[in-house]
């Protein structure tokens, strides 16, 4: 059929070998060789054909990968071993017409054209490449890649590129064009462990080639160059960019039209992902990850070479456990609660080792990640990240806070029940998890120091200089907020979070080794890290996260729901290991439950393998007049006027003024506060993006179920007075509402599972 609609050129004539020199001139220039003889270039061909005399270019009709791949556990039993051979394999006249040319437009547009190497590329990329003064463009043709599969390296070397060209006109001598592309077509590495472009259409889409959309045949046509950079899995915004690159090369080359390709431009990416149907595997949450993982610590030629060991550091038996907790949560607790999937991550805080990952409760069913991929509403899991950046930044678990109506930057952040309770420290709001105090601290810490603290402790996700961050507003993942508490767990030290201990290759030579490779950071000052989590303990010992307590052992941790209960959330750690709950659905539907149930879920894990780790009290609570102090706060200075973000260091602009802090000046009730206008021309992270995204005209990020009565709670931890700091004056005064004017404050509805 393709041997028809594509014809094949006649056998390279004698003028084949004058291009071949030709081809050598153009080579030398493309790798910067100056000041060359004629003579030398030569000699240098003449050998290289010599170094060829023992590859038979008929290798490439039985060619199969070479090596293997083995995933092993902690323990060193085998999680996953990938073959050498077996993939999906796609006959020429199968493949759809479009996919040929999205290929040909985006590898090789002269195909047929070329006797394996084209001139004109290559004097394009050598003007490229001479004008950036780097190698920025190849020129390889689809024979040379296939030359390059079957018989060499990816090194960008004048000997390759030579060996390279050879070998694909040798290639062109012996095979059809049509017989040529088909193993290319079958052979190219495509990203995500996809060998060929069968294995990529499931991979990415779960469809065979034939289904493909004309949009997803031009994102598998794109992956050739840079399989890990242009993943719709790893990079969705440069898969979409390349994508569109593509497209529009079909439709310059003429096999689409303009329009054709505007329209396949704008529908969505919209990813099925499923592992290669030949790949079976124990753990399969954790496995998927960790080969998602491998880009970021070899080459995609390292991975396509394959021959690699991987050494984990997954614990075989938590994993089963993990997994047999979150399914039984999900049928029992889910059923009554109204959520349908759960997640859960272990960490150990220590050196960032990922000990269990579950991603949901059936990979058969549904193979997307919800602890590492999953994108959700954390809530006030948050605060432990704004009460972080506080302390660091000198504020005191003893500072009072007035929990009273409040407007700033046009936003009202409200707690649950709708309920003021007045002055508080800051060590209560935190255990109560009061929305209206986290916001104030946000404000007067600013966004600056806050954000930098939390991109330390692990936050990779993006999030905005909003006040609704101090509510847990910005999507992250589980495994980011767990990794996140695990650097308070481990002192402040934060280690990333890995599921890869080393990787060796079949010659036992050390590709990665996190032991000497992976650099961590002091991201909290040990200091500050004891003052939180000693506030955190405290969460659970008498707040919102009481369902989680050990009966041996101190825990600290933080509970967290977003608005409609769509997630459920705790993160809490002892010293050794920090764990991390999700529960919620995969559509974002409400749920009828609280964080108190992901609270429980953590507890039903925990109390069966704490007892592996002995019993280690928290680091004691430093001095808190003497500390040093790690981090200066920036509170924003469009609020400064007035004193309207209760700057804890300012002072009072009048006598009607007074900020939120301590409060022994009148406090400015909210309707007073003036309201600046947001720059319209902020796109994501103002509040006006979260309106309409998130529906905050009337934020509540807590259970809209019926709170229930505080129960009787035990006594939060007492501090020695020596490392006490008073408060002033005029906040232990202040101590009752109607003392400080607030005597007709509605006390709050608490969820005691908040």
């Amino acid at each position: 059929m393709f041997d028809k609609t594509f014809s094949s050129p006649p056998p390279p004539s004698s003028r084949s070998q004058i291009r071949w020199w030709i081809f050598g001139a153009i080579a030398l220039s493309l790798v910067g060789v100056a000041g060359g003889t004629v003579y030398w270039g030569l000699r240098k061909l003449e050998a290289i054909d010599r170094s060829l005399q023992g590859l038979d270019p008929n290798t490439v009709a039985t060619f199969a990968r070479r090596g293997t791949m083995t995933i092993l556990a902690a323990d060193g039993s085998i999680l996953q071993q990938t073959g050498p051979v077996t993939h999906d394999e796609l006959q020429l006249e199968d493949a759809p017409k479009r996919l040929i040319q999205a290929i040909l437009a985006a590898e090789d547009r002269r195909f047929y054209e070329h006797d394996g190497i084209d001139y004109k590329a290559i004097a394009r990329a050598a003007r490229a490449n001479l004008r950036a003064r780097n190698w920025v463009e190849g020129g390889s043709t689809i024979t040379q890649q296939l030359a390059r599969m079957v018989f060499l390296t990816q090194d960008i070397t004048l000997d390759r590129k030579l060996r390279e060209a050879r070998l694909a006109q040798r290639i062109e001598e012996r095979f059809t064009k049509a017989e040529i592309l088909e193993k290319y077509l079958n052979l190219v590495y495509l990203g995500a462990g996809a060998y060929g472009v069968a294995d990529a259409a499931w991979v990415y889409f779960a469809k065979s080639v034939k289904e493909l959309t004309l949009s997803e045949i031009a994102l598998i046509a794109g992956l050739p160059a840079a399989p890990s950079d242009f993943s719709p899995l790893n990079s969705p915004q440069l898969a979409k960019q390349r994508r569109d690159e593509v497209l529009a090369d079909m439709a310059e080359a003429g096999y689409i039209s303009a329009a054709e390709a505007r329209a396949a431009m704008r529908e969505p990416l919209v990813l099925d992902s499923r592992l290669p149907k030949r790949l079976q595997m124990r753990m399969p949450y954790f496995t998927t990850f960790v080969r998602q993982e491998l880009p970021k610590y070899l080459s995609d030629e390292q991975i396509e070479k394959g021959g690699l060991i991987v050494e984990t550091t997954l614990d075989p038996q938590w994993q089963e456990l993990a997994q047999t907790v979150v399914r039984d949560a999900v049928a029992t607790k889910g059923a009554m609660e109204g959520f349908s999937e759960a997640a859960l991550a272990a960490i150990d805080s220590r050196n960032g080792e990922i000990k269990a990952l579950i991603g949901g409760t059936d990979f058969q069913v549904s193979q997307f990640n919800r602890a590492s991929q999953a994108l959700r509403q954390p809530g006030s899991t948050f605060k432990g990240i704004i009460y972080s950046a506080a302390i660091a930044a000198g504020f005191s678990p003893y500072d009072i806070y007035e929990d009273t109506p409040f407007l700033i930057e046009g936003y009202q952040p409200r707690n649950f029940g709708g309920g003021y309770s007045g002055a508080m420290p800051l060590h209560d709001a935190l255990a109560q998890s009061v929305n209206v105090i986290a916001v104030k601290v946000l404000a007067d810490v600013g966004f600056e120091p806050t954000l930098k603290v939390a991109k330390a402790m692990g936050i990779e996700s993006e999030l905005g200089e909003v006040y609704p961050l101090a509510l847990g507003a910005f999507e992250v993942t589980l495994l980011e907020m767990t990794n996140a508490y695990g650097t308070l767990a481990n002192k402040g030290k934060h280690y990333p979070a890995t599921g890869i201990r080393r990787i060796v290759n079949t010659e036992d030579e050390v590709l990665y080794d996190a032991e000497t490779q992976a650099q961590p950071n002091q991201a909290v000052d040990p200091d500050s890290a004891a003052i939180v989590t000693w506030m955190l303990q405290q969460v659970v010992s008498g707040g919102t996260g009481r369902p989680a307590k050990l009966s041996d052992r101190p825990v600290a941790g933080k509970t967290g729901t977003s608005d409609e209960a769509r997630d459920l959330w705790f993160i809490g750690y002892i010293p050794q290991l920090a764990v991390g709950v999700w529960l919620g659905n995969d559509d974002n539907a409400p749920t009828f439950g609280s964080s108190g149930t992901a609270a429980a879920v953590w507890h039903d894990f925990m109390s069966q393998i704490a007892p592996e780790f002995p019993v280690e009290d928290f680091p004691e609570l430093p001095n808190l007049q003497t500390r040093e102090i790690s981090l200066e706060a920036k509170p924003d200075e469009r609020n400064a006027e007035g004193n309207a973000t209760g700057n804890r260091n300012s002072q009072p602009q009048s006598p009607d003024g007074g900020g939120w802090l301590n409060p022994g000046t009148p406090q400015q009730t909210w309707d007073e506060v003036p309201v600046k206008t947001p720059d319209p021309a902020r796109q994501y992270g103002t509040p006006e993006y979260f309106e309409r995204h998130y529906d905050l005209s009337e934020p509540d990020f807590d259970e809209p179920v019926k709170p229930e009565p505080f129960p009787e709670t035990t006594p939060a931890p007492t501090i020695p007075p020596e490392k006490l700091i008073s408060p002033s004056e005029s906040a232990s005064e202040s101590a009752s509402p109607s003392e400080t004017g607030n005597g007709d404050a509605i006390a709050p509805q608490r969820d005691p599972n908040r």
